[in-house]
């Protein structure tokens, strides 16, 4: 019975909460909607089958120049880590007592890794690459996990058809409001 109190009181607040921030924006002309053209410069994401892949290619030699320039110093010159995140190997480990979760052994699917590198990366200057340069880094990592060959030349089609090694590895969500 206490539970529930608190519960709904924590409810009602949050609700107020809500409403009393919305109240103050409209009297203290603080903000305003975005536009429009604000929203679509964000929306940017890019679904794990590769629909709205922009347009672009890049490949693994490229990849590797682009990797140096931005990406070595955090994440070692051939990314095995360093004060970012290893990103190569660990296939075969998300079983043992120590997984090594990387772009080779844990990624589901290869446009979901265009779209991280796109949005978040290089950490100091977010969506500063352009797709030519995300397509050619996403085609190095690749490489270095052993996924593509040095002739590689990602672009949508191609990024979409590649298989990740863990692509079944995940417990499908069965939420209906989150399936494709």
């Amino acid at each position: 019975m206490a539970t529930r109190r608190v519960a709904a009181l924590t409810g009602a607040v949050l609700l107020l909460g809500i409403a009393g921030a919305a109240r103050a924006t409209e009297r203290l002309g603080i903000g305003r909607p975005a536009t429009e053209a604000e929203i679509a410069a964000w929306n940017i994401d890019i679904d794990r089958d590769g629909r709205k892949l922009p347009p672009g290619s890049g490949s693994v030699a490229q990849g590797r120049a682009v990797f140096e320039a931005h990406c070595a110093s955090c994440h070692g010159s051939r990314g095995e880590g360093g004060i970012g995140d290893r990103l190569v190997g660990g296939q075969g480990t998300l079983a043992s007592a120590k997984p090594i979760k990387t772009v080779g052994s844990f990624w589901p699917y290869a446009p979901t890794l265009f779209d991280y590198i796109r949005r978040a990366m290089p950490l100091n200057a977010p969506q500063s690459l352009s797709a030519d340069e995300v397509y050619a880094v996403s085609a190095y990592l690749l490489r270095l996990n052993g996924l593509v060959s040095d002739e590689t030349i990602l672009d949508a089609k191609s990024l979409a058809a590649i298989r990740m090694p863990n692509r079944d590895g995940f417990v499908p969500d069965p939420r209906p409001d989150v399936r494709p």
